[in-house]
């Protein structure tokens, strides 16, 4: 690879020097015919041919230029034209036609060593078409480069049109390049010709170099002139900006006076209120402090009295339970009893049965030994309810005193029941009382601050009043607390925007802010000495219960 790579690089500058030097010795333009021109194309094509991977397809192998060459469109912009006309050009079906119709366009656009540097300066992409060692991906490459650029000075008018690129046979014809050139040349006429081939390329490369120039300076023409419209078209609304800006600042310094003298008759008006306002919180928790001490002691004593009522309801309970022990003794003992006189009773029905039946036998004059049976019997029957009356209790006592016995017990009997429920009915009441006790104690710990519910509970109707009153005032102090100026921007009950004409009041029931319309009642409450403003619904809410209080 590295021996073909050398021998193609010295045809191509052995074939480009030809061509040079033959153009120049005519002093004419080329055209496709002509010999040298037709043989640096064949080594060219050598060139770009070698290393480069065969595609296979269903007909065998097949090498073209075609691949890498399609690459140079999307690298320069400017190859466009000539891709699109040797892609389209009449009589050409395969790559090889193709690539070399593009060599032949490059030729005449004098661009071939400008596509092959891009090319070559991105061969990453050339590494698709060939294999390693190629002569397009090593340095014989960059040296072809430099090659081609003084392909430059040679003008070329070449007819692709008819030629049958697709056939054309690349042979090198090697009876070219073994003539002397010495013998035909000066030493004199290559230097002549040297320079003028110097100066040709210089100008050629100044004027590409101008062209460019022209070309950019055309553009930062073209977008200076659209920056420059753009900026007069800001410069304009800037000035209309400006102006508008300075009627807007004349209007908001105005407005800004205007405000300020507000804000300071706003200011003056607040603090004359929150002076009122000071004066009033301060005789109102003066007050407060007043029937604080009073309801603390009222409750001291409501504590004492709840104590006693708890030590007589302990009493009352170990008494009851003492009742309750003596009444279950009782009924067990009465149940005992029940059941010995209903055996007593038996056995006396027995004996009223055996005299009953002596009566009728001593009628039919029964004998005495007969009698005498009778009367062991009924003795006999006696003794056994004696023994039984003294086994239970009832010793001395005959029937009829067994009877009274049992009449005296069942009578004392229903009094230990009337006593008990007449205990438990106190027991009840007393538990009763002491839940109330323990509500109000609760409701006392909760509320130590208000003590309302314990006061309500033994005091009259007049401090029931004072309670409410209590009450109401500290509602108004903890749970409507004072609402600041700042806070409030429109009345709370008619929802209108205070303004200069439309000032705040507070409503010294319940702390909110109303305007003057809304808040224009007065009223004499607890904490206030003399009659001080309250919005709608507060007047209201206090007529109300003033009403039902006197009522």
């Amino acid at each position: 690879m590295a021996i073909e790579r050398s021998n193609l690089l010295s045809m191509l500058k052995l074939s480009i020097r030809v061509l040079i030097q033959s153009s120049m010795s005519l002093g004419r333009t080329l055209d496709s015919e002509y010999p040298p021109l037709q043989q640096f194309f064949v080594v060219l094509e050598h060139c770009l041919k070698h290393g480069l991977k065969a595609k296979k397809s269903f007909i065998g192998h097949n090498k073209s230029i075609w691949g890498p060459l399609e690459l140079v469109e999307k690298l320069c912009p400017e190859s466009v034209n000539i891709a699109t006309s040797a892609r389209d050009m009449p009589g050409i079906k395969t790559g090889l036609g193709r690539g070399r119709a593009w060599l032949h366009l490059a030729l005449m656009q004098k661009k071939v060593a400008d596509y092959m540097k891009a090319l070559l300066d991105h061969k990453d992409l050339l590494s698709e078409f060939y294999d390693s060692g190629a002569l397009m991906l090593e340095e014989e490459g960059s040296v072809m480069v430099g090659l081609l650029v003084g392909l430059n000075v040679i003008d070329a008018n070449l007819c692709i049109k008819g030629e049958d690129l697709d056939s054309q046979v690349a042979v090198i014809d090697f009876s070219l390049y073994l003539k002397d050139p010495a013998s035909n040349e000066t030493p004199k006429d290559d230097s002549k010709m040297t320079a003028i081939l110097d100066q040709k390329h210089y100008i050629e490369e100044l004027n590409r170099h101008l062209s460019g120039t022209v070309t950019d300076l055309q553009a930062k023409m073209d977008s200076l002139e659209k920056t420059n419209s753009k900026l007069v078209e800001e410069l304009t609304a800037a000035t209309d900006r400006i102006n508008s800006l300075r009627e807007e600042q004349e209007q908001l310094k105005k407005e800004n006076e205007t405000i300020l003298q507000s804000s300071q008759r706003k200011e003056e008006a607040v603090l004359q209120d929150s002076q009122a306002e000071l004066e009033t919180y301060k005789q109102t928790r003066q007050g407060l402090d007043e029937m604080y001490n009073v309801v603390w002691k009222q409750y001291k004593e409501e504590k004492r009295i709840r104590q006693e009522l708890e030590r007589e309801l302990e009493l009352q309970v170990g008494m009851k339970q003492e009742i309750e022990v003596a009444m279950k003794l009782l009924e067990k003992d009465t149940h005992e009893k029940q059941d010995t006189l209903a055996a007593l009773r038996l056995q006396l029905d027995q004996v009223k049965t055996l005299n009953v039946q002596m009566f009728h036998k001593a009628q039919v004059q029964i004998d005495e030994h007969d009698y005498d049976f009778v009367f062991r019997t009924y003795t006999h029957t006696y003794t056994q309810i004696a023994h039984l009356s003294n086994s239970c209790g009832f010793s001395g006592l005959g029937p009829l005193g067994l009877e009274n016995e049992l009449r005296s017990e069942r009578e004392q009997r229903q009094n230990l029941q009337k006593t008990l429920q007449r205990e438990q009915d106190n027991s009840t009441e007393l538990r009763t009382q002491l839940q109330q006790l323990q509500g109000l104690h609760s409701v006392s710990i909760s509320q130590t601050h208000t003590q309302h519910n314990l006061c309500r509970f033994h005091l009259s109707q007049r401090s029931k009043l004072k309670m409410e009153d209590f009450k109401e005032v500290n509602k108004a102090l903890k749970g409507h607390a004072w609402l600041k100026d700042d806070e409030a921007t429109q009345c709370k009950q008619c929802q209108k925007e205070f303004s200069i004409s439309r000032r705040k009041h507070h409503c010294r029931n319940c702390g909110d802010i109303y305007c003057n319309s809304c808040s224009s009642n007065e009223l004499a409450l607890p904490s206030y000495p003399r009659p001080v403003r309250v919005c709608d619904v507060c007047h209201s809410l206090l007529l109300q219960r003033s009403s039902s209080t006197g009522s």
